[in-house]
């Protein structure tokens, strides 16, 4: 049986999530951003991705270096999404098979 204080806790971080992420939508509905503005926003998804990665390049796991290194390719090549697929599944499938 699960415990229930995992579930909340699961549907609290899932509530929070969503908070955040229609939070800037709300507080900028009616306004227009400067070219400046709308470049830092573009460039957040990039910032958090790179901070949910960048402990792995100082990781001895021979796993997550090979990993980190198909994610870097990828990113050069493909848009955002394709990337982080790819950086996941990589990581998921090298953890699994170099252990």
């Amino acid at each position: 049986m699960i415990d229930p204080m995992t579930v909340l806790a699961i549907l609290a971080m899932a509530g929070v999530t969503y908070l955040t992420r229609i939070g800037g939508y709300v507080m900028l509905k009616n306004r227009t951003l400067s070219p400046r503005a709308t470049a830092v926003m573009e460039a957040a998804p990039g910032c958090v991705l790179i901070s949910v990665i960048a402990p792995d390049f100082v990781s001895k796991n021979p796993a997550d270096l090979a990993a980190l290194a198909i994610t870097l390719l990828a990113a050069t090549r493909l848009s955002m999404l394709p990337t982080v697929v790819i950086g996941v599944a990589s990581a998921g499938l090298l953890r699994w098979l170099m252990g």
